[in-house]
């Protein structure tokens, strides 16, 4: 077994060292933590979350389809098992669990009735359709290494491209796929960095006129980037650490690339404009997951909580905010999944098993302190 966590933690967890010391130390409070609140927040209970069932939930993604109608696809990493969940309002009713060789890591969406998971043992991309409530496994593209995660690139008219990432090594691979199963994948791997996991779509990169990819390299401790004009092309260097770089996303905007440290009491962001690098003072030893709200409101993920700063334009922390998660979150999207128009985070839970749903607004939802 080995925990969601980086590669400190995973040689530790290789040498025998079992539990949530093996993924990331407990946090430690530091001085600088935000300004009292400008108002009284909405308190925290139930109300405000729905808690899935689902052991060790490693990836997944929730896709909507109607106001408050959602499915959402998850890997259980231990398990072995991709699962499909119907989310209708705030409920959630599990339809399908299906099994995969050992260490599922990661599910995308590739469209309405057709999703992808990364699956470890087997150096491959399951690729399922779902028909009804069920899961029905249609494909296996061959990657060429234990895959950490999969995300789409591109689809049209039956062509899918998807970008396979490693748990652990160097490279990573493009591949292509047609959903009629005409040939078998097509994989081609490029060279980026050590441990890049989970890759994101960028709209700006420093330097160029193009979107692209970005990442954050666990083990090279940095963030690159490749842009969509050459996908194939040896990824740019956006900035370089003395901590570990474990989660990249950028801000809706595409102004800011936020970075979680794992270490060090702080985060950053890059100026995906101009190359600038800020950092942002944690209240923590560091943060596992990151989802920006807005340029400046941006949600940080540990171990068992979460906490939002509100920064001004130079990264200073105006305001600090808080919410309980049920475990691990090593993992954060956010959508409508109950079709109110406020945004709702999913958080991901890599070592417990329940996956909140926490409702929006969410800044109002959190508190001042736990």
């Amino acid at each position: 077994m080995k925990l969601s966590c980086s590669v400190s933690f995973r040689l530790l967890a290789v040498l025998g060292f079992w539990g949530l010391a093996g993924c990331q130390m407990q946090p430690v409070s530091v001085e600088g933590g935000g300004a009292p609140p400008a108002k009284a927040p909405v308190t925290q209970g139930a109300s405000d979350r729905t808690a899935i069932d689902a052991h060790m939930v490693w990836g997944g993604e929730v896709r909507c389809f109607a106001k408050g109608e959602c499915r959402f696809v998850l890997v259980e990493h231990e398990e072995g098992r991709v699962v499909l969940h119907q989310l209708s309002g705030r409920t959630s009713r599990q339809l399908d669990r299906q099994p995969v060789a050992y260490h599922p890591d990661s599910a995308v969406w590739l469209s309405d009735t057709l999703v992808a998971a990364a699956v470890e043992a087997t150096g491959s991309l399951d690729i399922f359709r779902v028909e009804g409530e069920r899961l029905v496994r249609i494909h296996q593209a061959v990657v060429g290494f234990a895959p950490r995660d999969v995300v789409l690139v591109s689809a049209s008219q039956g062509q899918y491209k998807m970008l396979a990432t490693p748990y652990s090594g160097k490279n990573v691979a493009w591949i292509d796929w047609h959903e009629d199963n005409r040939q078998a994948a097509v994989s081609k791997a490029v060279r980026w960095c050590e441990a890049p996991w989970h890759p994101v779509r960028v709209t700006k990169i420093p330097g160029t006129a193009s979107g692209g990819f970005a990442v954050a390299c666990l083990d090279d401790r940095k963030v690159v980037a490749v842009s969509d004009t050459d996908l194939l092309a040896t990824p740019r260097v956006l900035a370089t650490f003395g901590a570990i770089a474990r989660h990249a996303r950028p801000s809706p905007s595409g102004q800011w690339l936020y970075v979680a440290l794992e270490t060090g009491a702080r985060n950053a962001r890059i100026n995906m404009q101009t190359g600038e690098l800020q950092y942002i003072q944690s209240p923590l030893t560091g943060s596992v997951a990151v989802a920006p709200l807005s340029d400046d409101l941006v949600v940080w993920a540990d171990d068992g909580k979460m906490y939002l700063q509100r920064l001004d334009a130079d990264a200073k922390v105006l305001e600090t905010r808080w919410i309980k998660t049920s475990g691990f979150s090593t993992g954060l999207q956010l959508i409508d999944v109950d079709g109110d128009g406020e945004r709702d985070l999913v958080v991901l839970n890599s070592v417990d098993s329940v996956v909140d749903v926490i409702y929006g607004p969410l800044w109002d939802r959190a508190v001042e302190r736990l």
